[in-house]
């Protein structure tokens, strides 16, 4: 009986860590309402997200684990922080300029296709006849979205599109070069120090690129800003780590299959974006494509 609590319990936290992660497209695509750029937004979500992964290094200083950790293991944390957190934000953010936020999410959502190829090619891990054609229906449903959408709103869409695709390359390859670090630092202290090497990072490109006052936003993005940190940013980084730990990361990994959707859901509340038929047929055969990588690759771990 508590192990079906537990489970329960661990279902609802992974799709409200989902759900929370899926607003951040739509916040962003908000705050971008104001006249504001994307380096702008994501400064502002990195200068409220810093003193909470501060906090949290603090607390679990004196955690350890049974790996030895090395100098060189920290000068890798710095080059995930920097292409998983920093670049993979900064091509996501500015994309959202240029395209939906419901299409945002479809294709962002393709990055357990690229760990996929990665794996392949960096770590000599065979792809299955399974696994190719799921990723072939897979490509197929962002075709599909993808195609509909130029035809609607112009080629911008194929800018946005590309700066979404870095975005998800990125990830994936923050997700691929880390998996031996993470067990030497522990997910924790490792995602917060990854955190803070990225909001280094976007700290040291506003000031040597922006030139707009810090000071001079309408307060609407100031706490868009904040709700991006902590609600779509923050807590949902912890939830996913609760949620995997009751429920194990295969079973999360169909939990996940609702992030689009729920981006779908909240730009049509939010921002009043519709998606067509097509567009929401290409949606579904993604996440079916996903979740069915997602889980072959579970099975086989």
């Amino acid at each position: 009986m508590k192990s079906r609590q537990s489970f329960i319990y661990g279902v609802l936290i992974g799709i409200l860590a989902v759900i929370l992660f899926s607003s951040k497209a739509v916040m962003v695509k908000l705050a971008y309402q104001y006249n504001v750029d994307a380096i702008s937004v994501l400064l502002l979500r990195m200068l409220f997200s810093f003193p909470f992964y501060i906090i949290i290094i603090y607390i679990y200083r004196n955690e350890k684990t049974s790996l030895e950790v090395t100098r060189k293991d920290y000068g890798w944390v710095v080059f995930f922080g920097f292409v998983g957190y920093y670049l993979a934000s900064y091509f996501d953010f500015v994309g959202l300029t240029y395209i939906k936020a419901s299409l945002e999410r479809i294709i962002l959502f393709i990055y357990p296709t690229i760990v996929l190829f990665f794996n392949k090619f960096f770590l000599k891990k065979p792809i299955t006849k399974v696994q190719t054609g799921a990723i072939l229906l897979t490509y197929i449903g962002v075709v599909i979205a993808f195609w509909d959408e130029v035809a609607i709103s112009g080629n911008d869409t194929y800018l946005g599109g590309f700066l979404i695709f870095l975005s998800a390359v990125t990830y994936a390859s923050y997700l691929v070069g880390t998996g031996w670090l993470i067990p030497k630092f522990g997910v924790v202290k490792f995602t917060s120090y990854a955190m803070l090497v990225s909001c280094i990072c976007v700290f040291i490109h506003y000031g040597f690129i922006n030139e707009i006052d810090l000071l001079s936003f309408p307060w609407q993005v100031y706490g868009y800003g904040f709700l991006i940190a902590v609600f779509a940013t923050v807590i949902p980084s912890f939830l996913v780590s609760m949620s995997i730990k009751l429920i194990s990361s295969s079973n999360f990994a169909i939990v996940a299959g609702i992030g689009p959707i729920s981006t779908i859901i909240l730009a049509s509340i939010f921002l009043n974006e519709k998606l067509t038929l097509l567009q929401f047929f290409g949606a579904l055969i993604v996440i079916i494509g996903i979740l069915f990588v997602s889980l072959k690759k579970e099975s086989k771990n």
